[in-house]
């Protein structure tokens, strides 16, 4: 069942986020970026107060994701995209990206925090952060 409202046109907009700024992390990549727009919607936290529908977190200006502001979002979404976007909207979630707002590709290793939030791993190029509970408990 899903964990957030979604229609088809939704679906693919995900998928195309997921894949452009995770296709070269492969399936489990893209299913990472996939649970941190999902808890962006679900969280209502933080500078994610005002995300309500995939569309709002896509495009969110400041604060969203480098894809749609930087121009690599123009593909379209892959019917194994769209496989990977109803998955996580159905609720799965993949470690280290469960509960994560953010992720992000540092030079070097992984901070330890992020804007007040717990790095909770890493997973190949990508580091992800984690709100605490009390911070954002709809993500958890």
């Amino acid at each position: 069942m899903a964990v957030i409202k979604a229609n088809s046109e939704d679906v693919k907009l995900l998928a195309r986020l997921m894949r452009a700024e995770a296709e070269e992390d492969g399936d489990t990549g893209m299913l990472l970026v996939g649970n941190v727009g999902v808890n962006r919607i679900l969280g209502g936290c933080l500078d994610f107060r005002n995300i309500r529908s995939v569309s709002d977190m896509v495009f969110q200006n400041p604060g969203g994701f480098e894809a749609t502001q930087k121009g690599y979002f123009y593909q379209a979404a892959r019917e194994s995209d769209i496989r990977l976007a109803n998955r996580v909207i159905n609720g799965e979630k993949v470690w280290p990206g469960s509960n994560a707002l953010w992720f992000f590709r540092p030079a070097g290793d992984c901070p330890p925090t992020w804007y007040n939030q717990a790095n909770t791993g890493r997973y190949r190029a990508h580091c992800f952060f984690s709100p605490s509970y009390e911070d954002c408990p709809a993500v958890y």
